[in-house]
């Protein structure tokens, strides 16, 4: 690890490839304040299927800047494999590629250039970054401090008589991983949707349509009453989940940031792992 840093190292870090696999890359914020001596926080955004890391990474300077926190967001390009193909990273297994832990190896090279947490991070992702963060949880829940679930149009029910994805009665099978509960209580949960986010085009799938599994469908239409229906069940998990519901917001992912950015600064306050 270096001891000092040359240019382009703080601010707005050029778009890097993953050297765990270069087709995929990342944006980084390390903020003005780094410190080399002391260990920096580490916050992931996950982007959506819109690709927009970009935006994201703007959205989270002031936060980098205020607790100190290194910024990572994987960019995960559509049509990996297979042209137009734009779902990929959100069930993480497509193509030879395990998303979710590359999304780790990533953490893992941010570390050999800062001095940054790698044992736990925090995580955010909106719509399709949604989809990603619920179903990381699950999976990985030893390497988070705290996790912000934004808007997914398709859920993953902590249900253990459902097959994956629509639950997890064989996640195991698919993914070589089976969730652990007492670990998944302790990180903290927010779920963030906007109040008029109530749209279907993309989430009302059908038996004909890609991606269909039986049952997908069956905690409602809308990502308002999926989200409902999620935070009922991770609290029948023994999960406290917080919920922000924002006033005006239709599926706009950069309205949710403020509130995020006040609970991964409320998490930041809190923990003590």
């Amino acid at each position: 690890m270096p001891t000092h840093l040359a240019a382009h190292q703080t601010g707005r870090i050029p778009l890097t490839a993953c050297q765990a696999d270069q087709r995929l890359s990342y944006y980084l914020y390390v903020p003005a304040t780094y410190d080399h001596s002391r260990r920096a926080p580490l916050a992931m955004v996950m982007h959506g299927t819109g690709r927009s890391a970009e935006q994201y990474r703007d959205c989270f300077e002031d936060f980098a800047e205020q607790t100190g926190a290194i910024v990572l967001l994987p960019l995960f390009p559509a049509g990996i494999a297979t042209p137009g193909e734009i779902n990929n990273f959100k069930y993480f297994a497509y193509a030879g590629i395990r998303f979710d832990e590359v999304a780790m190896a990533m953490v893992d090279e941010v570390a050999e250039r800062y001095n940054v947490r790698t044992d736990r991070f925090l995580l955010f992702g909106f719509s399709g970054g949604g989809h990603f963060t619920h179903r990381f949880l699950y999976l990985h829940p030893e390497r988070l401090l705290g996790a912000a679930i934004g808007a997914p149009g398709v859920v993953t029910l902590p249900d253990d008589t459902l097959p994956w994805p629509a639950g997890l009665s064989n996640v195991d099978e698919v993914l070589g991983v089976r969730p652990d509960w007492d670990a998944i209580r302790q990180v903290p949960v927010q779920l963030v949707i906007g109040d008029r986010d109530t749209e279907t085009w993309e989430i009302s799938l059908t038996p004909d349509t890609p991606g269909w599994i039986a049952g997908v469908n069956d905690v409602g239409v809308t990502r308002l009453t999926k989200m409902a229906v999620l935070k009922e069940k991770l609290g029948e998990r023994g999960l406290d989940v917080r919920q922000d519901l924002i006033a005006g917001a239709a599926h706009e992912g950069l309205k949710m940031v403020p509130a995020v950015r006040d609970f991964f600064t409320y998490v930041l306050s809190t923990s003590r792992r």
